[in-house]
């Protein structure tokens, strides 16, 4: 694939269109990202040993608006903020023992999961109201980030209990979240057209 194709393939997904945007202007957005992020991570039910809280839904959705890069950057910008000890994680924690704890593997995840649906997205999967392939990007990012997190858990609590405890309660949220990711890209990408016109 040619740059030029590749520009334009980015340019055909992304309602935001942030790639070609002044330095300035995407740092500013990396900077909401993570408030988002931070506010979906307050957004909670708590569940042991890991909580439930809308921070897939907002990875995955990130990605998606932001493409591959800039999504993986927001996302690691929001881990460093956790990690210094800013209460942006779930439920308002923050903090180095977040990243050692039961919770570390979603966490790692997370910029991964963003990536990954925003190279999907960057690929047509979240274009031209296409639901299905938009649906599908989310729910692999929400896939991905459960294995990793449950493989994460499985060495700390065997992988029975991981299943029991860090994946099989979150696979009907996965679902939910992804659709919610879905419908929210699908109207900023009719809001971006509406306005183009």
């Amino acid at each position: 694939m040619s740059n030029s194709t590749s520009t334009a393939a980015a340019r055909a997904f992304v309602p935001l269109r942030l790639t070609d945007r002044p330095l300035a202007l995407r740092a500013a957005v990396v900077a909401l990202g993570t408030l988002f992020l931070a506010a979906s991570s307050w957004v909670e039910v708590p569940m042991l040993p890991v909580p439930m809280t809308m921070q897939t839904f907002a990875v995955t959705l990130i990605g998606a608006l932001y493409g591959w890069r800039l999504g993986a950057i927001t996302v690691l910008a929001w881990l460093g903020e956790g990690l210094v000890g800013m209460p942006v994680l779930a439920g308002g924690a923050g903090g180095v023992a977040h990243f050692a704890g039961p919770t570390a593997g979603y966490l790692f995840a997370f910029p991964l999961a963003a990536a990954l649906v925003g190279w999907l997205a960057e690929r047509g999967w979240t274009g031209r109201g296409n639901l299905l392939r938009s649906f599908g990007a989310m729910l692999l990012g929400n896939a991905f980030i459960l294995v990793t997190g449950g493989a994460w858990l499985a060495a700390m609590i065997g992988i029975d209990n991981a299943i029991t405890y860090g994946v099989a309660p979150f696979v009907l949220g996965a679902i939910v979240k992804s659709t919610l990711a879905t419908a929210s890209v699908e109207a900023t990408r009719r809001a971006g057209k509406a306005g183009q016109r």
